[in-house]
């Protein structure tokens, strides 16, 4: 398998991480959010708003890379 093939698979995966990475950070975030520091959490979810605003184009682009020609 020529390199270039490997490029979709491995941002697909590397999408995959940075969704999963949202998810515990954001467990994390309510975590601290029930225990008084609701400033905290507030920061963290603002700063968790570029991924949710950059996910839809990277799974549009990723779809496109990995359909065959």
């Amino acid at each position: 398998m020529p390199n270039s093939d490997l490029l979709p698979s491995l941002l697909y995966r590397l999408n995959e991480n940075q969704i999963a990475l949202e998810a515990a950070i954001m467990e994390l975030a309510l975590w601290v959010e029930q225990r008084g520091s609701s400033d905290v959490a507030g920061n963290v979810r603002g700063a968790l708003e570029a991924i949710d605003k950059n996910e839809e184009f990277i799974k549009l682009t990723l779809a496109v890379m990995m359909t065959p020609e």
